[in-house]
């Protein structure tokens, strides 16, 4: 991470078996994205993302069951992968924005990328998710207005796994079972040999 002051998150991000998790959050109204609880929940939400630091956050993962999710994927957070790494992965610079009261449309059912996967509330875990690798996505943005995005590839992941969150659902619900695993043993062992990962555990 590139902080110019090191300071600690202000949220506390909860993990798997805390119920918000497992609700559908509420729709937030007009009046709410304008008001200054919302503003000031938004600006914590990125400081917080980015001290995790992840992808993205949304709000049931600091405890609030709002349809309210932030996303950012950062240049820096790329430079340890390949150029081949990244190319399969359809993963390139998103710059931070809102999404609120999102509605997801999977553009393409019959294409999918299994790829592995992390979670700021499955802490020390990953697996191997099957993904839409195009998605459309209908939103409010955090003053309140009209926004559409096609997304692919990495994007489309990120924003399918946020949206996610505020239906109650956990990638672990859509994981391939037997990819399950430390983060750190699939940093040490598979990371750079993915392909030996899907054949071994059968993904």
């Amino acid at each position: 991470m590139n902080l110019e002051t090191k300071r600690e998150a202000k949220l506390e991000i909860v993990q798997v078996g805390e119920p918000v998790l497992r609700q559908i959050a509420r729709p937030l109204r007009a009046d709410e994205i304008q008001s200054p609880e919302i503003q000031r929940t938004i600006a914590a939400m990125l400081e917080t993302l980015r001290l995790a630091p992840g992808v993205g956050l949304a709000a049931p993962q600091i405890g609030l069951g709002l349809r309210l999710a932030i996303i950012e994927d950062r240049a820096e957070y790329q430079s340890s992968w390949s150029a081949e790494q990244l190319r399969a992965r359809g993963r390139a610079p998103v710059d931070s924005h809102v999404i609120i009261n999102p509605e997801l449309e999977v553009l393409d059912s019959n294409t999918q990328a299994n790829f592995f996967e992390g979670c700021l509330s499955v802490a020390g875990y990953t697996a191997v998710v099957p993904r839409s690798t195009r998605v459309r996505v209908r939103y409010l943005d955090q003053r309140g207005d009209k926004q559409q995005v096609e997304a692919h590839g990495w994007y489309a992941r990120i924003l399918q796994h946020e949206i996610d969150h505020l239906n109650g659902t956990l990638f672990i619900d859509h994981m391939k079972p037997r990819t399950f695993m430390s983060v750190k043993n699939y940093l040490d062992r598979w990371r750079n040999a993915e392909d030996e990962a899907h054949r071994i555990f059968g993904s």
